[in-house]
């Protein structure tokens, strides 16, 4: 079974629906036969790098709100991901672009890392505050899954490197119909949308799996030639 997930470095709910479909393989028996790939999307391709400025000031002047109903907001987002072991700072987060990040993972795939590279990115964002725009911080974190400054610096510094992959990715998001992260598609046969409870990752997971996996082959009980008949005419048993 292959799993696709959309999703972006700054969306919340993409780390919160991340740890549910964690925690809904962990419950699952056949979770060695399942394959996890992660899929680029950008919330805001125009973004600007950071500038200064809070995410509930970010927040605030994208959906019309003052900067108090969107701590609020921020805080019920929070609540969610304390659920799932996570602990979201958002009084340090730096909203900013994530084109680099991304092409940065798509690299990071090709060398066997990119789901350690996503992981880390995520954290390294909501938790941590870091700026993942920038190129050396980009180099910290991709430190820390064993790649190199030298690969790093190498990928950042084409722009080219890795963008038709994430603008590919980006598209076939779009193909499928998704409009927001996270987006999941199970078998390129089914979809989820959204951070959906671990009850429904798990429900999806076992359905998908007993429609499509193999079925056992029976074991045989007898004497194979004894009293058949095929369109060939029938068996007749010795004596």
């Amino acid at each position: 079974m292959k799993i696709e997930v959309w999703s972006d470095f700054v969306c919340p709910f993409c780390y919160i629906g991340k740890r549910r479909l964690e925690s809904a393989l962990e419950q699952f028996p056949n979770r060695d036969q399942v394959e996890i790939e992660y899929k680029s999307f950008e919330l805001d391709p125009n973004a600007q790098n950071y500038a200064g400025g809070s995410i509930h000031e970010a927040l605030a002047k994208k959906y019309g709100m003052s900067v108090e109903e969107a701590k609020q907001a921020n805080h019920g987002i929070g609540e969610q991901a304390k659920s799932v072991g996570l602990e979201y700072n958002f009084d340090t987060m730096k909203p900013t672009n994530t084109f680099d990040a991304h092409r940065l993972t798509k690299y990071a795939e090709t060398i066997g890392k990119g789901k350690e590279l996503t992981e880390q990115l995520l954290h390294a964002y909501f938790v941590r505050g870091k700026l993942i725009s920038d190129h050396d911080t980009l180099v910290e974190i991709a430190n820390s899954v064993g790649i190199t400054k030298e690969e790093v610096v190498t990928v950042l510094q084409d722009q080219e490197r890795f963008a038709s992959e994430v603008r590919n990715e980006e598209m076939l998001a779009q193909q499928y119909g998704a409009t927001g992260v996270p987006f999941f598609v199970i078998n390129q046969k089914y979809s989820i949308s959204g951070a959906q409870p671990t009850e429904l990752f798990l429900s999806a997971i076992n359905q998908v799996w007993e429609e499509e996996a193999p079925k056992p082959k029976l074991k045989k009980l007898g004497e194979e030639s004894a009293t058949v008949c095929t369109d060939e005419g029938c068996v007749i048993p010795e004596k």
